[in-house]
């Protein structure tokens, strides 16, 4: 990102603040993993690389790093797992006055799920030796060489972080008191990779089959990530597939039967809430698209 600097500056009208954002595999390399002198390992890292004001730059720094943890716990089912802390001074890279970390409470104890550093300009001039005025900017009717402010995530371990979060053991007395213990993976709607289950009831195969591929289609053509449950050989119990599909944390299940064939009604149930409604097979895609949709801001 800072070797894309200069060419960023004519997109921007050389006007701060600005920022650079990739996502990309990157190489790691450890020399503190037990039994190794020293490993390398593949990661996927998300960064921004932000360009800002020398005189607002401790500003921008405290707005990222209140914003990255506010986006961690936004997606959390315990947000308070997810917490801050400064960089102590002795693990400070070279050139950075600043550095906080965003951290995941893990079963073994606290990893860093991501860094920022307040660089100030030292590592832009490094990186364009002898082009002091083309690195410089407006700021207001100043010209200034920005500070930079690196943000940077190790989305692998973010993502572990949240299946720890979000998978619960729950459990529960029926009418009869007996415990049942029922296993939900129950990440956030808009992590969830697969949202809908699709699968079908006892009756004729061949018809109900073709509902469900039907179904499936329009799935798929509006952007609604679903399983093919019908397509399973082997044959559960409606609690069982309930159970299947609570472990796997897809969001809704949708159940074809013999009365989807006569009536039109569809058995739809919830991740979350375990509630069951009836639904008609034509309300059923506008339903699914309104709950996803409005997903960011549950």
């Amino acid at each position: 990102a800072l070797q894309q600097y200069i060419q960023a500056l004519e997109l921007v009208n050389r006007t701060l603040p600005f920022g650079l954002a990739e996502t990309g595999l990157c190489h790691h390399f450890d020399n503190q993993l037990r039994h190794s002198s020293g490993c390398s390992f593949e990661v996927t890292e998300s960064s921004l690389v932000w360009f800002c004001s020398p005189r607002t730059s401790s500003q921008w720094m405290d707005y990222w790093a209140h914003q990255r943890l506010q986006w961690w716990r936004k997606f959390a089912l315990g947000p308070s797992d997810f917490s801050m802390c400064n960089v102590v001074d002795e693990e400070l890279k070279e050139g950075t006055s600043h550095g906080v970390k965003v951290l995941y409470k893990f079963p073994w104890g606290s990893e860093t799920l991501e860094t920022l550093w307040s660089l100030g300009d030292t590592q832009l001039l490094k990186s364009h030796q002898g082009t002091c005025t083309k690195l410089q900017c407006r700021d207001g009717r100043k010209s200034v060489v920005p500070h930079v402010i690196s943000v940077s995530a190790n989305m692998d371990l973010g993502m572990l972080a949240y299946l720890f979060n979000s998978f619960q053991l729950l459990k529960k007395n029926d009418s009869k008191q007996k415990l049942h213990q029922r296993t939900v993976l129950k990440l956030h709607p808009s992590l969830t990779p697969v949202k809908v289950a699709l699968d079908m009831g006892r009756g004729s195969n061949t018809e109900l089959r073709q509902v469900c591929e039907g179904l499936l289609q329009e799935f798929l053509e509006v952007g609604i990530s679903t399983w093919p449950g019908y397509l399973d050989t082997m044959s559960l119990s409606l609690e069982n597939l309930h159970t299947k599909y609570d472990e796997m944390g897809v969001l809704f299940t949708v159940m074809v039967s013999e009365s989807t064939l006569k009536s039109g009604l569809l058995l739809v149930r919830n991740r979350d809430t375990t509630i069951r409604e009836t639904m008609h097979i034509s309300e059923i895609k506008c339903f699914l698209l309104k709950y996803i949709s409005a997903s960011d801001n549950i």
